[in-house]
C-alpha cells in the first residue's frame, strides 16, 4: 500500500521528495534520463503525466513541456510503454498524473487495468472529482490502486473530509489558488491551512504548487509529509540541460 509505504518512508525523513516529469519531454529517451538521475538522487516517489492538449491546473512551464511532448509525437501508448519500463527498472512508486479526457476516451477500467499491469501505485486527475468519479473509483478499488484528491486553500472543512472518504494513498494539497509554477507565500496563512488539511484526513499530506527549493521543503518539514516539485525541474532542464537534475535533487535532500 502506497500510504504504509510513505509512513515507513517518514520513519527515516523528516519530510519525502515527490518529483514530477511530463513523459516525452524534452523526449522519451531524456525523460528516461531524468528519472534515473532523480531516483540516484533520492527521490522518493515519482508523478509521470500523460501529456494532455489542455493542461487545465498547469502553469506555463509544464503547459509547455505538455504542448512540445505531444508535437513530438507523444502519445498514451508510448507513455504506458515509459512508465512499464520505469516502473520496472525503479523502486519507488509512481503515480500517473493526467486528465479525464484522456481515462474516458482510453476507458476507465481499461486504464486502471493497465496501471496494475505496470505496477503504477495511483492516478492524480485533477478533473475527476468524487461525485463524477464513480466508474473511477470503482476502477481504482478494483486494482486496489489509490486515487489521488485533491485539498485547496478555498475547499471547505467538510468538502475535505469527503474527499478524504474517496482518496487512497495521500491527499495532494495545492499550496494556493491557481496554476503550477506560479510563486507561493510559505506564511502564517499556509500553516492555518495546512492545519486544517491535518485535521480532516489521516491520509499522509503532500504539498505542492510553487514550491521549489530547499528553504520551502525545509519550511514543510512537521507540517506535510511530502514536498512536491514539479515545474522547477523542469526549468532546471530548460535552462541547464539533462545532466543538471541529479545536482538539483541532491541539494533538496541534503
Amino acid at each position: 500500500m502506497l500510504k504504509s509505504y510513505i509512513n515507513k518512508k517518514l520513519d527515516q525523513k523528516d519530510i519525502l521528495l515527490m518529483t514530477h516529469i511530463v513523459m516525452g519531454y524534452p523526449s522519451f529517451e531524456d525523460s528516461m534520463n531524468i528519472v534515473e538521475q532523480m531516483v540516484e538522487a533520492g527521490v522518493d516517489l515519482m508523478e509521470l503525466q500523460i501529456p494532455f492538449s489542455e493542461p487545465m491546473a498547469d502553469g506555463p512551464v509544464i503547459l509547455k513541456a505538455n504542448q512540445k511532448s505531444l508535437e513530438k509525437g507523444s502519445t498514451v501508448k508510448k507513455c504506458f510503454e515509459f512508465a512499464n519500463k520505469a516502473s520496472k527498472r525503479f523502486d519507488i512508486p509512481f503515480l500517473f498524473m493526467s486528465y479525464a479526457n484522456i481515462l474516458h476516451k482510453f476507458g476507465m477500467e481499461k486504464f486502471s487495468d493497465q496501471m496494475a499491469a505496470m505496477d503504477i501505485k495511483g492516478a492524480i486527475v485533477p478533473d475527476i472529482p468524487p461525485e463524477e468519479g464513480k466508474e473511477y473509483i470503482r476502477a481504482m478499488e478494483k486494482n486496489k490502486l489509490c486515487p489521488i484528491f485533491i485539498f485547496s486553500p478555498e475547499t471547505s472543512d467538510e468538502r475535505m473530509r469527503y474527499l478524504s472518504d474517496n482518496a487512497k494513498g495521500f491527499i495532494y494539497c495545492v499550496a494556493r489558488k491557481g496554476v503550477t509554477g506560479k510563486e507561493t507565500q510559505f506564511s502564517h496563512e499556509l500553516d492555518t491551512y495546512l492545519k486544517r488539511c491535518r485535521k480532516a484526513t489521516d491520509l499522509p499530506l503532500a504539498v505542492g504548487f510553487g514550491v521549489k527549493d530547499k528553504k520551502d521543503m525545509n519550511y514543510l518539514k512537521g507540517k506535510a509529509d511530502i514536498a512536491v516539485i514539479g515545474s522547477e525541474t523542469i526549468r532546471i532542464v530548460d535552462e541547464k540541460g539533462v545532466k543538471a537534475t541529479y545536482d538539483f535533487i541532491c541539494n533538496l535532500n541534503k
